[in-house]
């Protein structure tokens, strides 16, 4: 049976020049990787991606660990960083499609004899000013049809706080809209 060799070995006997210790590495060091990443961005194949990313980076990055003892900090590091990286790049893009249905939105309503068209522009452009958290309630009770309580079971809070954001909400709109 083999011996299980510390981190510090494998990461000088591969910089030594051993792929085989690479491949103990990445036995030992895989799984763990895919559940961090798993951890921070609640989705297994997107996790996997993170993890097989990291590696790249790891090894080619690998031969400037001046601590070897410290690779489990070092690589979990990347990890998080490349997960991190992904939900920014995921935040933008959900960011860039809100815009882009907001401005269909709004050269739909664009008709300026048509006082109901001004109002809902009116209103469409002041719910940009909404914190999100509220931006979503309001989508799902009023676009969505969702209740309260399928409101508060969907984005796992309590019902209480779903009424909280909003009532918020419609408050926040009364401001904006001068009502």
């Amino acid at each position: 049976m083999k011996e299980k060799k510390s981190d510090s070995d494998l990461i000088l006997a591969f910089q030594s020049g051993d792929q085989n210790a690479l491949n103990q590495l990445v036995r030992q060091w895989h799984k763990i990787f895919c559940e961090k990443a798993y951890w921070l961005v609640k989705d297994a194949d997107v996790a996997k991606d993170i993890a097989q990313d990291s590696w790249t980076v790891i090894i080619r990055r690998i031969y400037a660990l001046n601590k070897p003892e410290s690779f489990g900090s070092w690589a979990l590091r990347i990890v998080c960083n490349n997960a991190i990286d992904e939900l920014n790049r995921n935040k933008r893009q959900q960011k860039h499609k809100e815009q882009i249905k907001y401005e269909q939105e709004k050269a739909a309503f664009q008709k300026p004899s048509d006082t109901n068209a001004e109002i809902k522009l009116k209103l469409l452009e002041a719910f940009k000013y909404l914190p999100e958290h509220q931006q979503v309630v309001l989508k799902l009770f009023y676009r969505e049809s969702y209740s309260l309580k399928e409101i508060s079971s969907m984005l796992n809070i309590s019902m209480g706080t779903a009424k909280s954001r909003l009532f918020h909400a419609r408050e926040k709109l009364k401001q904006l809209l001068n009502v």
